[in-house]
């Protein structure tokens, strides 16, 4: 018996399921940790569990997928992509929101850290790429700021993850008019996850991986408020993988998967009222979340992290002085358990969105496999 029903009636019913999620991914929408019946913490999301549910916050990929076969440089095969997060509908430049960023372990690249850091405040539309196309993703933000006006100067915030497992890398295929289109379809609602934009070419854990959403309601004394996370996760080993706290990763190991220990990009947004200082410990936070899904975070990890408000806008053409409210650092508390929430929960959404990949010189990147997953959460009685 588990939670008072025989397990062969569970069983039966995660069959059932599986079908529903098989009709779910022909007809294109998303599968998530929820559709499984597996939730993540005890704070309620939003109503599209997504970093979208922070008012205003707009995300947009262009995932670049062609080709087959043996590797051939500047050809492909291309699994590889763009994704941009836009604090809001505004000119960010124009309308700058505080920021921070922090580091868990430095092996990656975020352009534009320190200035965010050294002045407390995100400029730019926040861009999501590969390791070898930080360049370009740079080169296109700026182009995009141009557009909007020649004489601006501004340091975009460019963060990447490897995906040279399965992606022609070395090819560069991203190009500035990719980032340019990603920052410009940006869009409200649902998002897009797994192998999308930034995420096509990852994978966590030994599994298919990429985009990842979760976001939290919190409330108390002072107000309500939204917390939403997107990573591109592309973190972990195998044997490694906690999901609620269960040991998937040992329940499913047949042989240790040939993997690099990766990277994680985690983006986190809220409306609560926080200034730069308060930010960067919410940052640091979003570590919990990523070590709660079994991550050790090694020398060779590149996880970084930024947040950012959108309670307050920062103009350039204001006043010398801006009047700001903050929360008392009481009332974090509740916003650093939702960052632990959202980062855990998008981190199983990236792995649970995510599908088979076959890549460069036919290498093949299976998905988590959901039926096993299931029938796993049963049996350590933590599906809902």
């Amino acid at each position: 018996m588990i939670g008072g029903l025989p397990r062969q009636l569970l069983l039966a019913l995660a069959a059932c399921a599986a079908i529903g999620l098989a009709d779910l991914r022909e007809v294109g929408a998303g599968v998530r940790a929820r559709d499984l019946g597996i939730h993540i913490g005890v704070l309620p999301t939003g109503p599209n569990n997504a970093i979208t549910d922070v008012a205003g916050v707009r995300v947009g990929h262009v995932t670049l997928n062609r080709g087959s076969g043996l590797l051939v440089v500047g050809k492909g095969p291309v699994r590889t992509g763009v994704t941009a997060i836009l604090p809001h509908a505004d000119d960010v430049y124009l309308n700058q929101v505080f920021a921070a960023a922090d580091v868990l372990n430095g092996n990656g690249e975020m352009t534009g850290a320190e200035w965010i850091n050294e002045r407390g405040l995100l400029e730019v539309p926040i861009v999501l790429t590969n390791t070898l196309s930080v360049g370009t993703a740079y080169d296109g933000v700026v182009a995009y700021m141009l557009k909007q006006d020649p004489g601006r100067v501004p340091l975009p915030v460019v963060a990447e993850c490897y995906d040279g497992g399965l992606n022609d890398i070395a090819g560069r295929h991203v190009k500035e008019a990719h980032v340019i289109e990603a920052i410009e379809k940006a869009s409200e609602g649902p998002v897009q996850e797994g192998s999308v934009g930034a995420g096509t070419g990852m994978r966590a854990y030994g599994y298919k991986a990429g985009i990842g959403t979760s976001s939290r309601r919190v409330s108390d004394e002072a107000g309500g408020w939204t917390v939403g996370v997107l990573v591109n996760a592309n973190c972990g080993r195998r044997s490694e993988l906690l999901v609620a706290g269960v040991p998937i990763g040992l329940e499913l190991l047949k042989a240790e998967s040939p993997t690099r220990d990766g990277s994680i990009i985690i983006v986190v947004a809220t409306d609560a009222p926080l200034i730069p200082i308060q930010l960067r410990r919410l940052a640091t936070r979003a570590g919990l979340g990523v070590a709660r899904t079994g991550t050790v975070s090694r020398t060779s990890s590149g996880d970084l992290m930024i947040a950012f408000s959108t309670a307050h806008r920062i103009s350039r053409q204001s006043a010398l002085a801006d009047t700001v409210t903050t929360l008392r650092d009481r009332v974090l508390n509740s916003l650093f358990q939702a960052v632990v929430e959202c980062t855990e929960e998008a981190i199983l959404n990236a792995l649970v969105a995510a599908e088979d990949m076959e890549g460069r010189d036919g290498r093949f990147m299976p998905s988590l496999p959901e039926a096993s997953l299931v029938d796993i959460m049963q049996r350590y009685g933590r599906l809902k």
